[in-house]
């Protein structure tokens, strides 16, 4: 007689990740969790912890605008990268672009007509739509190797177009770039380039703004697209998805969200000249996009927070920041390919509903397949 032996089964219950139990409540009951959340991310200037604070090597609160100017950045990238699976090493161009509206605009160095900075914010982000479309509409049948180097040129050729176009100054560049109204009560602009906090309000009142607007984008029928045109483009093809419509979609959000974030970079510096774009700021957008996790919201807003931060928190390494980032995405790409937060494979649209009724529980989540079978073929 042979003896069976038989393992108890692991209930759902137990050990349930984070990622599960966030993903398990209901969309009302998210935004009730994140507000205290949201809360103290608005506070971080005025409170300046003293575990996370920059000071005294460099001022707290300016580092906080760039670290949120990062995560803005990364996030529009990430539409290009980590959604439609595009790889563009020219971001920083989209990024120069809505720098140099925004000093062409208010400036005055520059000849054209002034106009309230507000008001420019929504220009600099056409103005590079329109890049987008111009850059993407004869470059993006192309694919991998040859996107990237074509996107990279144009990165430099936006550089050498400011070295050498002298309406754009060169490096002379542009001072007294304009900034949002408002006065302190000692009468002094409550926008400068000596307090971050006002600036860091307003990046990351944005920055939700953009993070509902790409969440909906995302379990909308052009986020699926980009998904499948990221796995893989032929097969979203011949399955009736308009790849060359849906590629451009996503240049042109992701240029929309790259120059407004040039636009606000250019306003808090107050200064735009041609020696703050080149290709080693591109590289280290991407990198936070692929530290974090290509695909992943939450995952790069962690890899630009990574990028930012650290070289400000340890001045004493951050000449070294790229030796040290390279190492560390190297480490990342044999152990943890997908990034720190991978990008979640799920249904995008009605995800809870659909999984309610397959399963009678909530959405269980999987980092590295849509669905999982057990043994017998089951769905788990």
């Amino acid at each position: 007689m042979t003896a069976t032996t038989t393992t108890p089964q692991t209930t759902t219950t137990s050990r349930r990740s984070i990622g599960e139990w966030w993903n398990n409540l209901s969309r009302p009951v998210q935004w009730l969790v994140l507000i205290p959340l949201v809360a103290l991310i608005y506070l971080l200037p005025v409170l300046n912890p003293p575990i996370i604070s920059t000071e005294p090597g460099y001022d707290f609160q300016i580092a906080m605008f760039e670290v949120a100017r990062y995560v803005l950045i990364a996030i529009g990238l990430n539409v290009v990268v980590g959604q439609a699976g595009l790889l563009d090493l020219g971001y920083v161009g989209f990024f120069a672009v809505g720098a140099y509206v925004a000093a062409l605009f208010t400036s005055p160095d520059s000849a054209l007509t002034k106009l309230p900075f507000l008001v420019v914010l929504p220009i600099a982000m056409a103005i590079t739509m329109v890049f987008g479309v111009i850059l993407g509409s004869p470059t993006l049948r192309l694919r991998g190797d040859y996107l990237a180097i074509v996107t990279l040129g144009f990165g430099e050729i936006v550089r050498l177009l400011a070295d050498n176009l002298e309406p754009l100054r060169g490096n002379q560049g542009f001072q007294q770039v304009g900034h949002p109204p408002g006065t302190n009560a000692d009468g002094t602009a409550l926008f400068n380039n000596t307090n971050g906090t006002p600036w860091y309000v307003l990046t990351v009142t944005i920055i939700i703004l953009i993070l509902v607007l790409v969440g909906n984008l995302e379990r909308s029928r052009v986020g699926r697209s980009w998904v499948a045109i990221r796995d893989d483009e032929d097969a979203a093809a011949i399955m009736g998805v308009n790849t060359f419509k849906f590629k451009i979609w996503a240049f042109v959000i992701g240029a929309a969200i790259g120059g407004l974030s040039g636009a606000l970079y250019a306003g808090q510096l107050a200064f735009v000249n041609n020696q703050r774009f080149d290709i080693v700021t591109s590289v280290l957008f991407l990198a936070a996009v692929i530290l974090g996790g290509s695909g992943n919201k939450v995952g790069v807003i962690l890899g630009a927070i990574v990028v930012a931060y650290v070289p400000l928190r340890f001045l004493g390494i951050a000449e070294y920041r790229f030796l040290i980032f390279g190492v560390a995405l190297i480490v990342l790409m044999i152990f943890r390919p997908q990034g720190l937060l991978g990008a979640r494979q799920r249904l995008l649209t009605y995800g809870r509903q659909a999984y309610q009724r397959l399963l009678g529980k909530g959405e269980q989540i999987s980092h590295d397949t849509a669905t999982a079978t057990d043994r017998n073929g089951g769905l788990r």
